[in-house]
């Protein structure tokens, strides 16, 4: 009595099955990582934050490691010494960050890009922050 032969998936569809995965998979990755968490924006040199008084209500980004987190009792803001690298070595700006943007943990000695606002009397404010 003769066999017949089973009748399963065809090889070749399985390939163009997996092949089809794989491109949505890495298209996907390649279209959503055009949409980068990295902040944008003009960086600013530290020469010009000693002169606070004209960076007042503009936005720039700074990229550094957090140094040192300070908290006060009672205030929900925190304040960061963030390490930024410069020509001549290292400079330390102290940025706060208010409880709106502390729902992640802030790490000290961390990579982070943060995107401040200079307000009166030129203090830093941090309007977002992204871990690099």
């Amino acid at each position: 009595m003769a066999r017949r032969a089973s009748s399963g998936i065809n090889p070749g569809i399985l390939i163009g099955i997996g092949v089809f995965v794989v491109a949505g998979f890495f298209g996907g990755k390649l279209f959503l990582g055009g949409q980068s968490d990295s902040i944008s924006g003009a960086k600013i040199s530290m020469e010009d934050v000693l002169d606070g008084v004209s960076l007042r209500d503009n936005e720039y980004v700074v990229e550094g490691t957090v140094d040192e987190k300070f908290y006060r009792e009672g205030n929900p803001n925190q304040v960061v010494s963030l390490k930024v690298a410069v020509a001549s070595g290292v400079e330390f700006l102290g940025v706060e960050i208010p409880a709106d943007l502390t729902s992640f943990n802030i790490e000290r000695e961390q990579r982070y890009s943060m995107k401040v606002k200079f307000r009166q009397g030129g203090i830093p404010v941090a309007t977002a922050i992204t871990r690099l």
